[in-house]
């Protein structure tokens, strides 16, 4: 499996701000400014988007991040897709990365 280059853009990010807590304070502060510099390059934002950073390092603490609600109004699948989604496969465009057990809350 080869990575991105935004992939790769993102690990070394998260591997200087472990590394290096200067640059941690000065990513969470103003991420643009903080990854031009470590890239040397200027970022390309869509207009109307930003980049916010939370500090996620507590290790006492189990943070959820909620993406943006995909809109499948106009989705359409190929051949393959439908015969895996007919088996009964669930196809979601997301990673997951492990997390802790959570406690079961009942409403």
């Amino acid at each position: 499996m080869e990575f991105t280059q935004e992939q790769k853009l993102y690990g070394q990010i998260v591997q200087r701000a472990w590394d290096d807590a200067q640059f941690k304070a000065d990513l969470t502060a103003n991420p643009v400014a903080a990854i031009e510099k470590l890239t040397g390059q200027k970022l390309n934002i869509p207009e109307g988007k930003s980049i916010v950073v939370r500090d996620q390092t507590e290790a006492g603490t189990v943070y959820i991040n909620l993406p943006a609600k995909p809109n499948l109004d106009d989705v359409e699948l190929n051949e393959e897709q439908l015969e895996t989604v007919a088996g009964g496969t669930v196809i979601w465009p997301i990673i997951i990365f492990p997390l802790p057990k959570l406690p079961i809350i009942e409403y």
